[in-house]
């Protein structure tokens, strides 16, 4: 396996340190040269082309979890609509990797993918279990194996207090567990997570972190974005700061913070963006 460096996008290398952790054999979700161009309209019937993602190119492994982290506006969201094949790119593309095979088709795509969003809206008057009923019908699963995993889903997330009470009833956390649950439904190979313990309290917040530890060990490929730089430092193996839509950096938590002489990612954020002239916008 070659050593891969992390790189910033004013084309200054970090040095890695120690291999660079995806092989071919083990990618899970590739991203080539994703770009998405969004037209904004000025002042005067002016229309302006911004691009929201400019130029993305991303790998993640088997049993890897790797954090995408940046402002607000940087372009996560953007980027893991794309990933996820919600969001036609402008350019570019995404497939993923299942053994042998290697899958671009959307719909095919979509159905090894377990996609969380932000701001996801469930159905208040159902409960947890017959939300997951009602997804395990869709994706075409005998009602035995449904209830086989509503109850291994239930334990995963420790839901068993309120797996059966109506979604409107339960807490934030409760709530943002029910939402993640029905990503498990189906037993995805890849994770895909918008910002999953914003605004959680540290015990909900716990529970999620604790299930991408397991679900890595279990080998499944885990892409999140969090403003929480902490989290991401102590959670990720691998770390892509991106700003303006582009990468300004990725590599290793600890190689980053080695290289740079600092102590934290925040810290090394900090850095780059002074380095790069753009610590005006913070």
């Amino acid at each position: 396996m070659r050593t891969r460096k992390s790189r910033t996008v004013s084309g200054e290398v970090l040095k890695a340190g120690k291999e660079w952790k995806v092989k071919m054999s083990d990618t899970r979700i590739i991203a080539d040269g994703l770009v998405k161009t969004f037209v904004k309209n000025e002042k005067k019937n002016r229309k302006t082309a911004v691009n929201a993602v400019d130029g993305i190119s991303l790998t993640v492994g088997a049993g890897e979890i790797v954090g995408i982290l940046g402002p607000n506006g940087a372009g996560k969201t953007t980027l893991l609509r794309m990933m996820s094949k919600l969001m036609k790119p402008t350019q570019g593309t995404v497939r993923i990797r299942i053994g042998d095979r290697e899958i671009s088709d959307d719909t095919e795509v979509k159905r090894h993918i377990g996609y969380l969003s932000n701001n996801t809206k469930l159905y208040g008057r159902f409960s947890t279990a017959e939300l997951l009923r009602m997804l395990g019908a869709l994706y075409g699963m005998e009602k035995d194996a449904v209830e086989k995993k509503i109850a291994e889903i239930s334990g995963i997330l420790s839901m068993e207090d309120f797996m059966d009470n109506r979604i409107e009833k339960l807490s934030t956390g409760q709530t943002q567990r029910a939402s993640i649950s029905r990503c498990l439904i189906h037993d995805p190979a890849v994770y895909i997570f918008d910002e999953p313990t914003l605004g959680l309290d540290i015990i909900s917040s716990a529970a999620i972190i604790d299930f991408m530890k397991k679900e890595r060990g279990a080998g499944k490929t885990i892409l999140y974005s969090t403003h929480y730089m902490e989290e991401a430092e102590y959670l990720c193996d691998r770390i892509v700061m991106i700003h303006r839509g582009r990468i300004l950096c990725e590599g290793y938590p600890e190689t980053l913070k080695r290289e740079l002489g600092l102590n934290s990612l925040r810290d090394v954020f900090t850095q780059l963006i002074e380095k790069e002239g753009m610590a005006d916008e913070y």
